[in-house]
């Protein structure tokens, strides 16, 4: 049976570069790297030099970053920062974001935060006129803007520009989970004025369990996991070194094929959507996912026309791996909260798929995929 992976926004497959620095660093540099011994250094070695590699990439400083155990970690390490010690009294969120930053701010909404939530438009963006809005009516508290710069649903692209424009007019901070775009855009810290932003490896053919925060130089980082002193006081823990290794490797390895694997996406993603509506007349997409210019290559948010309770198990029986929603919510069955806010119930009630793409992934599956679903749909 033919397999094919096309839920990449929940994990992608580590590349062979990333696979042998891993099992490199586990097999020659096992000491740790808070010891003093040579064993110890070398470890400690590895990881400010995959520090250094990072930063260079993103154009930040090596000060900048905290290395954590993915995306989730950092931003409740970031959001609770701000709260907890940077003095944010309010921030303005969306409906649209993933679960870590939601119930962290529900959390921290407990603790006497105001929480604000920007409007969603009928195609699944963000009400940008809102978002000024709310910030104007917040002159007088210190802000934070928490906005995902890629939806890991439908793929949506925040106009990073546009809300930088409004946090520098009305004096906010800006937090962007950067997880589903890291690896799959051109991020520069120095033209770009985030405060901070999380990322995670595995979204960009890295290791699971390794990710890293930015936090802008000035602003400050207390720890939030305490027992010892490493990443410079932010982060108590041994430090993973071979996921750190591994992840500066994906790193490097995604950005230097960028502009070869955005024109093999979009070019797929393309044929994919084509083939799609060829076959299947009545299939939507979601949201703004079908443009190529407003949403990511790597994800495809695909409504049917009917409930078609079986359909991910029926292709899961294909060979074919996709997801119904954001994974991290798979076995909840509640559904996509994203979908919910800007759907109407009628199409609430059709089935919905994401496919979600990577370099890996060829034109000879697409059709695999598509023949497979002409039977089952």
């Amino acid at each position: 049976m033919k397999k094919v992976y096309l839920d990449n926004a929940a994990t992608t497959p580590l590349l062979p570069e990333v696979i042998s620095s891993f099992v490199s660093s586990l097999e020659t540099t096992y000491g740790n790297p808070s010891s003093t011994h040579s064993f110890g250094r070398s470890s400690r070695a590895l990881i400010e030099n995959a520090r250094k590699s990072i930063a260079k990439q993103l154009h930040c400083t090596t000060s900048e970053l905290v290395f954590t155990s993915g995306g989730t970690e950092a931003d409740n390490l970031i959001l609770k920062n701000a709260v907890y010690h940077l003095n944010v009294t309010h921030i303005i969120s969306s409906k649209l974001e993933h679960h870590a930053v939601l119930h962290t701010i529900d959390f921290l909404a407990s603790k006497n935060t105001t929480i604000s939530y920007v409007k969603t438009l009928p195609d699944g963006t963000l009400d940008y006129d809102d978002l000024e809005k709310l910030l104007q009516n917040s002159t007088t508290e210190k802000t934070l803007i928490s906005l995902l710069h890629v939806n890991n649903e439908i793929g949506t692209i925040l106009d990073l520009d546009k809300v930088i424009a409004l946090k520098q007019k009305y004096k906010a901070l800006f937090h962007t989970d950067t997880v589903q775009s890291i690896g799959h855009f051109d991020i520069n810290l120095v033209d770009l004025d985030i405060d901070f932003l999380a990322a995670s490896a595995h979204k960009f053919h890295g290791p699971k369990g390794i990710g890293f925060a930015f936090f802008r130089k000035g602003t400050g980082i207390q720890p939030e996991i305490l027992g010892g002193e490493q990443e410079r006081g932010s982060r108590a823990g041994t430090e993973n070194t071979p996921a750190i290794v591994g992840m500066e490797k994906a790193l490097t390895v995604c950005l230097s094929n960028l502009e070869k694997d955005l024109h093999y996406l979009k070019e797929l993603k393309h044929y994919f959507m084509s083939e799609l509506k060829n076959k299947i007349p009545s299939v939507k997409f979601n949201g703004v996912s079908g443009d190529l210019n407003k949403s990511t290559h790597t994800v495809l948010s695909v409504q049917f026309s009917k409930d078609l309770p079986m359909l991910l198990f029926q292709l899961d029986l294909k060979g074919i791996a996709v997801s119904g929603g954001s994974a991290c919510q798979s076995g909840a069955n509640k559904g996509s909260h994203v979908l919910q806010s800007f759907l109407n119930d009628e199409e609430q009630q059709n089935t919905s798929v994401r496919f979600s793409f990577s370099k890996l992934n060829t034109q000879d599956e697409i059709d695999y995929v598509i023949a497979q679903l002409l039977n089952v749909v």
